[in-house]
């Protein structure tokens, strides 16, 4: 399974409430994977205008603002597809069989519908509805 969208928000979450600038291995200790494979996202995020890192300088700064940046936005930056993508198709299927002849039409327009509905989803819910959630969640783990 594909972790980059996931780790994108995670890691935009971190550089949009951190005080001080991070580097990717401080996000990666974060995220739980490595320096290398978050260098590789922020590529992603810096071609599609949502961070920048400068030279000589060590941390990331996000330049859109989290309200306005929809997770649609941050889903076509680190996807390689071009429309949203929930559930894959099993290959081989037997044409011998009446449900194995029949099943790729049937479950291509089902798998559609579901892609279609969280990409929707997708472009009304922003950063700022992550970040909200996140300190909510935070919130109410504290006993105090």
């Amino acid at each position: 399974m594909d972790t980059r969208f996931s780790s994108a928000i995670h890691m935009l979450i971190l550089i949009s409430e951190a005080r001080t600038a991070l580097t990717s291995e401080q996000i990666a200790d974060s995220v739980g994977t490595n320096a290398s494979y978050i260098r590789k996202i922020s590529l992603s995020l810096k071609k599609a205008e949502i961070i920048e890192s400068r030279q000589g300088i060590s941390g990331f700064r996000l330049l859109v603002p989290p309200d306005e940046l929809s997770l649609y936005r941050i889903y076509q930056a680190v996807s390689e597809a071009d429309r949203v993508h929930v559930f894959d198709l099993h290959q081989n299927m037997n044409d011998q069989c009446v449900v194995g002849k029949n099943i790729k039409p049937v479950l291509n327009n089902v798998f559609r519908a579901i892609s279609d509905n969280a990409e929707r989803e997708l472009k009304i819910r922003t950063l700022a509805d992550c970040i909200k959630e996140m300190k909510t969640t935070i919130a109410d783990a504290d006993p105090r």
